[in-house]
């Protein structure tokens, strides 16, 4: 009895369990038959109701859709919309900035104040003003070789005494250098007293005539007119004479010492002047052609905090292979002899051309490389970015050529920052070459799970 129950309660289990398997397989056939096949190719998602393509507004806010995007891979861009192709979510769109214009690249950025104030922005305004496009350069400064005396005997004699005895010593128009004897002039002032003293007891005309033809004879033996002077006033011989500084400045050679033979024409003393010396300036080769006779310029030297002024004297027809340099000539005034030869100096030759040019600070530039670029800041409180061609640079301002105008605005502080946040937000696209948008979004249709065996 109790094995018969048993059994019975057993095939009461086994066909409940096989009618319960045969309703399911009966569902799960019914809702295979209802779901779409699936495609090997991956059939794009259906869009979402309502949903705007690119270019179009969005019938939800009215802004235009530039792309569409993941937000979790924002790089690539997709024309539709519809399920990523990266991870378990439908496409964002991405919405044109206020202002921006049909091609999709927008007029700027709009960043709020306090974001401005945390980025440290500061912008200053594009101006005119003259830009001085002068020429830096270094030199040395030289003796003016055009102010250079030689001391020469004018006739054979003996150095009795030296009063300038050594190179570099600084002397004095008319400061006596050296004493010589010269026995060759006793003859012809002995000549000429003899002459003098016949024409004055005569009177005769023929006597007066031989006066000036041994005044000659006294020339002629290498006296000059103050040695004559003397023998007139005086009466008597002179055997010795003392030659002095034709010119004032430094001595740059001496060749002669006391007790020597000297002979007529023999050099002595050069003398160099120091009322104007040349200061010879290394020009780069490239802004050489820049560089004309007589044009102004300014000196300053380590020893001193004075501005001497010059011009340029000459440009030499020479270039250092090894620098690339030329040297300009400058010829300038040297008042107290406060330069002298070996100095170093830095010269600024200016350029008399300057114009009126547009000018904003070199800190608001940012080179790419390939172009420049400043972010200019707009009267709506927006910043976009502007090619812009430069010039010259000068004192922390730089030429503006081509991509301002005066009056505007451009951020000289936090550029960098503001051009990433535009980044960001998709606002400078200019600065580079914008992807095309990528084709629609594939998408995998969901099939329904399968029942477990």
């Amino acid at each position: 009895m109790n094995a018969k129950t048993i059994l019975m309660a057993l095939c009461a289990v086994a066909a409940a369990a096989g009618g319960g398997y045969a309703l399911y397989r009966a569902g799960v056939e019914a809702g295979m038959s209802a779901a779409p096949p699936a495609h090997a190719d991956h059939a794009a998602a259906p869009a979402p109701s309502g949903a705007a393509a690119t270019g179009s507004a969005d019938p939800a806010s009215g802004r235009r859709v530039l792309y569409w995007h993941d937000p979790m891979v924002p790089g690539p861009r997709f024309d539709k919309p519809g399920k990523s192709p990266f991870m378990d979510m439908q496409l964002v769109p991405v919405y044109a900035e206020p202002g921006a214009d049909p091609a999709g690249v927008g007029a700027g950025v709009a960043i709020d104040a306090r974001v401005r104030q945390n980025l440290g922005v500061r912008v200053e305004e594009v101006s005119r003003g003259s830009l001085d496009a002068g020429i830096d350069a270094v030199g040395g400064v030289a003796y003016d070789e055009r102010a250079v005396a030689v001391v020469q005997a004018r006739s054979n004699g003996f150095v009795e005494r030296v009063h300038v005895r050594a190179p570099l010593e600084p002397v004095r128009a008319g400061q006596p250098l050296v004493d010589l004897y010269v026995p060759d002039w006793v003859a012809a002032q002995e000549e000429f007293l003899s002459v003098r003293r016949m024409a004055a007891a005569s009177g005769e005309p023929p006597l007066l005539r031989l006066v000036d033809a041994a005044r000659q004879r006294m020339r002629l033996a290498g006296m000059d007119d103050a040695a004559i002077g003397r023998v007139e006033a005086g009466g008597a011989v002179q055997t010795r004479t003392t030659l002095t500084a034709p010119i004032g400045g430094v001595v740059g050679e001496v060749s002669v010492r006391e007790g020597m033979t000297v002979a007529a024409g023999a050099p002595l003393y050069r003398i160099n002047g120091l009322g104007t010396v040349w200061i010879n300036a290394e020009v780069p080769e490239r802004v050489a052609a820049r560089v004309r006779p007589g044009q102004a310029v300014e000196v300053r030297t380590a020893a001193g905090a004075d501005v001497l002024r010059g011009k340029v004297a000459a440009l030499l027809p020479e270039i250092n292979s090894t620098t690339r340099t030329t040297k300009a000539r400058i010829e300038i005034a040297n008042p107290g002899g406060r330069l002298v030869p070996g100095m170093f100096a830095s010269v600024r030759i200016l350029d008399a051309g300057a114009r009126d040019v547009l000018l904003v600070p070199t800190e608001a530039l940012i080179p790419t490389g390939e172009r420049t670029v400043v972010i200019v800041a707009q009267p709506d409180g927006r910043f976009a970015p502007a090619d812009v061609e430069t010039g010259a640079e000068r004192g922390g301002r730089t030429e503006i050529r081509r991509g301002l105008a005066a009056g505007q605005k451009v951020v000289v502080s936090g550029q960098f920052l503001v051009d990433s946040e535009a980044s960001l937000r998709g606002a400078l696209s200019r600065m580079g070459a914008d992807p095309a948008p990528a084709p629609a979004a594939p998408a995998t249709p969901t099939a329904p799970p399968k029942a477990a065996p």
